[in-house]
């Protein structure tokens, strides 16, 4: 698979968007050109509150003494770097919320994902991050290099 070039904008994550979005305009996107919409990210954040709140903390902490993962800042760029958003959304498919699995839909996912990049400073957009598997391999999870 082509990623296309890597668009590194402003500092923290960025996200390089292959070449099916690349082919629908000029130069890749990234998380930094909006990926997501705000009322996308305040369901995925509403979501977040009543399914994983309970593990992963109110701030997105995590709980390393029982290996809850944090979902922001450097542990969550150094798990999800150089994977494609795809596999964080089959991630939680499979295997969030742990106390009921199963339950989380593609479009509550795909919320959840707009919710963290949202946390970890990505800014909105006017497009919603898809909640389609095929959609979500063409974009990646990349930290800018100083």
């Amino acid at each position: 698979m082509n990623l296309g070039r890597v668009a590194a904008i402003g500092w923290g994550l960025v996200f390089v968007v292959g070449t099916s979005w690349a082919a629908q305009s000029a130069s890749p996107k990234s998380a930094w050109d909006g990926i997501y919409t705000d009322l996308q990210a305040d369901r995925g954040e509403r979501e977040y509150g009543r399914t994983c709140a309970h593990c992963h903390g109110l701030a997105l902490e995590g709980d390393g003494a029982h290996e809850i993962p944090t979902l922001v800042s450097d542990p969550f760029i150094r798990r999800w770097r150089g994977k494609p958003v795809q596999a964080l959304f089959d991630s939680l498919m499979r295997s969030m919320p742990a106390d009921d699995l199963g339950s989380l839909t593609p479009r509550a996912t795909a919320d959840l994902i707009a919710y963290l990049l949202r946390a970890n400073g990505a800014p909105a957009g006017e497009t919603p991050l898809p909640s389609e598997r095929e959609a979500l391999a063409t974009i990646v999870i990349d930290q800018k290099a100083w």
